[in-house]
């Protein structure tokens, strides 16, 4: 696996990755991540994997690290 772009935000680590025949999209919070797999197939190119990494793709992600961050502090008090 090869880190082949990324995609800059102000509070999360965005990575892209190629492996076989797939991109995967890594999102970092702290010690939390999220790894989206596409195949390449129906992505066809980085470009058209950028674009549909959209606001509200990213928005939604990041909502989904706040319900995970929650979980956490409840499971540790």
């Amino acid at each position: 696996m090869r880190i082949i772009d990324s995609i800059p935000h102000e509070s999360m680590t965005i990575s892209i990755f190629q492996m076989n025949d797939k991109f995967q999209v890594r999102f970092e919070a702290g010690p939390m991540e999220q790894i989206f797999k596409f195949p390449q197939e129906d992505v066809k190119n980085i470009e058209n994997l950028k674009k549909k990494m959209d606001s509200e793709f990213i928005e939604a992600t990041r909502k989904r690290f706040n319900e995970m961050f929650l979980l956490i502090r409840k499971v540790t008090e």
